[in-house]
């Protein structure tokens, strides 16, 4: 027998029953010289990293001292209440308008001898866009009905503030400062007879006083139409949000809607 099958006969015995290559390896033999590896070529230089890039985002608020001149400047040039809506709708200098829904701009009929101003729009104003459609809103009619007046013929209304403080805050200085060109020029546009202020924060802006609505109301006050040496009669009186969280107030509400009823029953009579 030859070494060859000798050797194949050998690994049958020992339990080898396949090949696992076509050729021997002699696992005894010394490793062949090792090939010299060739020269790796110079670094490269290394790509710059590329760093992420921002989201575009809207420029910084205006400072409150510009924005409020801002504010003036595109007040005084409207000639009409729709020219002042659409300069409020494109003015960017209060923060406010970056956190709300909607501008809130009135709501009524223009020209009515009522006005009512409140202090700023809630959730329901927010989503809805015109002042005074939430809870409170629906209380203010209810009231201004006993007295026989209705939002779709006889009034307008509005607030020293158009957009929505987070949380339903309520407007800082700076921010009704910012506002108070757009709500002056808006009441000498509507030209009212009677001007009624809803809470302290609309009457203490719009009369430039520091009282509180408890020493306010209740009595004739004079709000002078700024530039124009003109004068409306004012009346404040309670939010009805504050109405709702304090009911027992209602009658003191109810004097100041009568004082409303007689006034505006007077000057009917005197245009007679």
């Amino acid at each position: 027998m030859s070494k060859d099958l000798a050797t194949l006969a050998w690994l049958v015995e020992m339990g080898a029953d396949e090949a696992i290559g076509d050729q021997p390896v002699d696992r005894l033999a010394p490793p062949p010289p090792a090939t010299p590896k060739p020269p790796a070529p110079p670094d490269a230089p290394a790509a710059p990293a590329l760093l992420p890039v921002a989201a575009a985002s809207p420029g910084p608020p205006l400072p409150s001292a510009q924005a409020a001149a801002s504010a003036e400047a595109l007040a005084a040039a409207a000639r009409s209440l729709d020219e002042l809506e659409v300069a409020l709708r494109g003015f960017d200098g209060c923060a406010l308008k970056a956190t709300a829904t909607s501008t809130v701009f009135a709501d009524g009929v223009p020209g009515s001898r009522l006005m009512l101003v409140g202090e700023a729009p809630g959730a329901d104003e927010d989503r809805l866009g015109r002042p005074f459609v939430g809870v409170s809103g629906q209380l203010l009619d209810t009231m201004l009905r006993w007295i026989g007046l209705e939002r779709a013929r006889d009034f307008y209304i509005a607030n020293v503030v158009y957009w929505r403080p987070p949380g339903n805050r309520q407007p800082t200085t700076a921010e009704i400062s910012i506002c108070l060109p757009f709500i002056r020029r808006q009441i000498e546009l509507a030209k009212p007879e009677i001007l009624v202020f809803l809470g302290n924060s609309a009457a203490q802006a719009l009369l430039g006083t520091t009282g509180g609505i408890g020493r306010l109301r209740g009595r004739w006050l004079a709000y002078r139409i700024p530039g124009t040496g003109g004068e409306l009669q004012a009346m404040a009186t309670f939010h009805p949000a504050y109405l709702l969280r304090s009911p027992a107030q209602k009658r003191e509400s109810w004097r100041d809607l009568l004082m409303i009823k007689n006034k505006l029953s007077d000057r009917a009579n005197e245009l007679k």
